[in-house]
């Protein structure tokens, strides 16, 4: 089994508080991301519009050997956003625990599949690879994750994002609920995306990759919202270890540019 890392250090990173990166710093991480071989970078948000969709444009013109994906909420303006900057990979993020869709969206799970299908058919009929994003899964009732899986891969979606949003789950949790998707979903490729809120970011990922997971989302520095994501040297480290993976990784040049990175993307000491 081959696990391919997706590097989110420029969306999910960049949302831990005090960092605001300028997009020439942006371009020079990206480059240095994908001189490690990087499968993968979650580039931005081009829905924010401005200078974060200039960035993603212009990224896409450097021709980098990573594979570059914009991040998009459930809706056709940040579909065609997105579609403006033409990345690799169109991610479409779906609420799928009643908390998100009742009480934050005030919508129910009917609208949820209706917009799905909308924006995962434009993005398909303009040929971009999509991937799906399940929003909150951690407190989603595994039926309607099932349910949504089985819409998206019916669309042609060949991969499909769990994300611990709030960092709740414990690693016994993450690797029964990753099994049991895999089991009904054999067709579809599961990426994890963990929070580190009570320190198990790491530990979860490796969860995720045991029970059939091939994609795993890492920041440089483990750097996020609230307490952080994955750390992508500790995940790297981890999983040589645990799981006799990832064994081509140089730690020393991913050290080297980890430091590099995280240089210019700390808060200024006040």
């Amino acid at each position: 089994m081959k696990v391919k890392i997706v590097d989110t250090t420029l969306r999910d990173g960049e949302q831990r508080p005090g960092i605001a990166l300028r997009a020439s710093e942006k371009i020079d991480i990206a480059k240095m991301l994908s001189n490690l071989g990087i499968y993968q970078i979650e580039a931005g948000i081009p829905a924010m519009g401005g200078e974060e969709k200039k960035y993603v444009a212009k990224l896409m013109e450097l021709g980098l050997k990573s594979r570059i994906s914009a991040w998009n909420r459930m809706n056709i303006k940040d579909i065609k956003d997105s579609m403006d900057c033409m990345p690799h990979i169109i991610h479409i993020s779906i609420p799928s625990s009643d908390i998100q869709i009742r009480k934050k969206l005030q919508k129910d799970r009917i609208w949820v599949e209706e917009n799905m299908k909308r924006c995962i058919a434009l993005a398909k009929d303009k040929g971009y690879e999509v991937t799906v994003g399940l929003e909150d899964a951690s407190r989603a009732e595994p039926e309607f994750l099932a349910k949504i899986i089985g819409i998206a891969s019916a669309m042609g979606v060949k991969r499909v994002r769990y994300a611990d949003t709030v960092g709740i789950l414990y690693r016994q949790d993450i690797y029964e609920r990753i099994r049991k998707i895999k089991r009904q979903f054999k067709r579809i490729d599961l990426e994890i995306h963990t929070h580190n809120d009570l320190g198990m970011a790491v530990s979860n990922s490796i969860a995720a990759v045991k029970a059939g997971a091939t994609y795993v989302d890492c920041t440089i520095g483990g750097i996020g919202e609230r307490a952080g994501n994955c750390d992508y040297i500790k995940f790297i480290t981890a999983a040589k270890a645990f799981c006799g993976l990832m064994n081509e990784i140089d730690l020393k040049k991913t050290l080297k540019v980890q430091n590099n990175i995280l240089g210019m993307i700390r808060p200024a000491a006040s």
